[in-house]
């Protein structure tokens, strides 16, 4: 509509498969933009903007480790027969067992470490010569991650829109996930020379932004428009929905000046 679409579109994808989909639906359906589209293999050396990562870090793998009265275990998955099941067996030394050693936790205790997040925002700072990195995900602070309530762990199962806690269920077809330690993608982006820029919950973020005042551009009176948004509103910014879990975090590089989505509603203190 504002004639302002990119020259260029890349992508980056680790699956063959997905990026054959994603060749064949571009053609299909916008076949004059086809040639802008162009598939990356790894991740540009440098680049000025803005990573938007939405859901990102709570896919990425992580390491189960588990407290007992004889020290730290991993926990990993054995077969008996045709099942899958749970293995625990001493946890190896490395930056699992060193991020583990930190924490104040007392036995019995089953959580998540996730050495691979904190590398993840490392290598995009490293390649971050101007501009922001923007994470949008369900989880805590480390203080509120690691409560000595939550000693079960936050890894769960998603598969078409329903949560599920056994991880074994319909292996390959349901997307695993854990909740994000937020303290730990801080600690990772200013170690990496990036400055923290903001954290608040999905829902100050998005009012912050202004998402009352485009919802406020469509006219009440024409309900067959406003009330599809005004749901859709609901649910990012509900405390019963995602608007509280969600939480949204900024790292910078270059930028001075506040950002306004993180002008009101500050949770830093939980970091």
């Amino acid at each position: 509509r504002l004639d302002r679409l990119p020259d260029r579109y890349c992508l980056l994808d680790v699956s063959a498969e997905l990026r054959e989909r994603q060749r064949d639906r571009i053609a299909d359906e916008i076949p004059e933009l086809a040639g802008r589209a162009v598939w990356l293999d790894t991740l540009p050396d440098h680049f000025r903007g803005v990573v938007l990562a939405n859901e990102v870090l709570d896919a990425v793998p992580v390491s189960l480790v588990v407290w007992r009265e004889d020290g730290l275990h991993e926990r990993g998955v054995g077969v008996e027969g045709e099942t899958f099941v749970w293995i625990d067996r001493p946890l190896a030394d490395g930056p699992v067992r060193a991020q583990a050693e930190a924490l104040s936790v007392q036995a019995p205790y089953l959580t998540e470490i996730a050495p691979r997040v904190t590398a993840l925002v490392a290598t995009l700072a490293a390649r971050l010569e101007h501009g922001a990195l923007l994470f949008i995900d369900y989880g805590f602070g480390r203080g509120e991650y690691y409560h000595p309530q939550r000693d079960r762990g936050t890894l769960m199962g998603h598969y078409r829109h329903h949560a599920l806690d056994d991880p074994f269920h319909l292996p390959g077809l349901q997307d695993l996930t854990a909740h994000v330690d937020f303290t730990a993608v801080a600690e990772a982006g200013v170690a990496a020379g990036l400055r923290f820029a903001g954290y608040t919950t999905q829902a100050n973020f998005l009012m912050n932004c202004g998402i009352t005042e485009l919802l406020s551009a469509v006219p009440a009176a024409h309900a067959h428009a406003y009330l599809p948004l005004a749901a859709q509103a609901q649910k990012l910014m509900s405390p019963s929905e995602m608007g509280e879990l969600f939480k949204v975090i900024a790292l910078t590089r270059g930028i001075e000046s506040p950002l306004i989505g993180f002008r009101r509603g500050d949770l830093s203190r939980l970091l």
